[in-house]
């Protein structure tokens, strides 16, 4: 029996003499339940408006007794979107106090609006999203103003910059005598969705 004690006793002091300094150092990559978790990747309609330099808005809160959008089936109907920067309110009538391009910049406005409301219609989820479908532009101008489908263009210009082939669209652009608030562009959309 005194055997059997000693057997253990070397056993034992072999294992707590052990010398820590020859273990391989401790990397928590090795370990499953350290491993770094990879980034999500970008979606590209994120990845293309970080390019372009636009960061959508929260979607702005209906101005009246209406909702931002209404999903039917398939399709997302966006309540027009009136032009709007982070210094407010783009005022003004074409034809008037505004150039051509001030105009095209307003409609550029309307249309990072109008994807705001369509990220908030689709829960933040891209994939969700099929294609535009319609615009339909409202432009506060003079009645010899003339040039309204080219200030339109500021919106479905964007679109497609950011959507791509998906972003092309069936469209109308109309003359206003006035607009809410007297601002100077109003577009409402369509998009479908998957």
């Amino acid at each position: 029996m005194p055997t059997l004690n000693i057997l253990f006793y070397k056993a034992f002091t072999k294992v707590s003499t052990v010398d820590t300094h020859t273990l391989a150092p401790f990397r928590p990559s090795r370990y499953p339940c350290h491993r770094p978790t990879p980034e999500t990747p970008m979606h590209p309609i994120e990845k293309r408006l970080a390019e372009l330099g636009v960061t959508l808005p929260d979607a702005p809160a209906p101005a009246a007794n209406y909702v931002p959008f209404v999903q039917v089936g398939t399709l997302v109907h966006i309540s027009g979107q009136i032009s709007q920067n982070e210094a407010g309110l783009i005022k003004g009538r074409l034809g008037e106090d505004l150039s051509f391009e001030q105009g095209a910049e307003a409609a550029r406005r309307c249309a990072i609006s109008l994807l705001a409301q369509l990220k908030k219609a689709v829960g933040g989820d891209w994939n969700r999203l099929d294609r535009a479908v319609k615009l339909t532009g409202f432009v506060n101008s003079t009645p010899d103003f003339t040039d309204q489908p080219k200030v339109i263009n500021g919106a479905s210009d964007f679109l497609v910059a950011v959507l791509g082939d998906s972003g092309r669209h069936a469209r109308s652009a109309v003359s206003a005598a006035s607009l809410p608030l007297g601002v100077a562009v109003e577009i409402e959309a369509i998009f479908a969705l998957k």
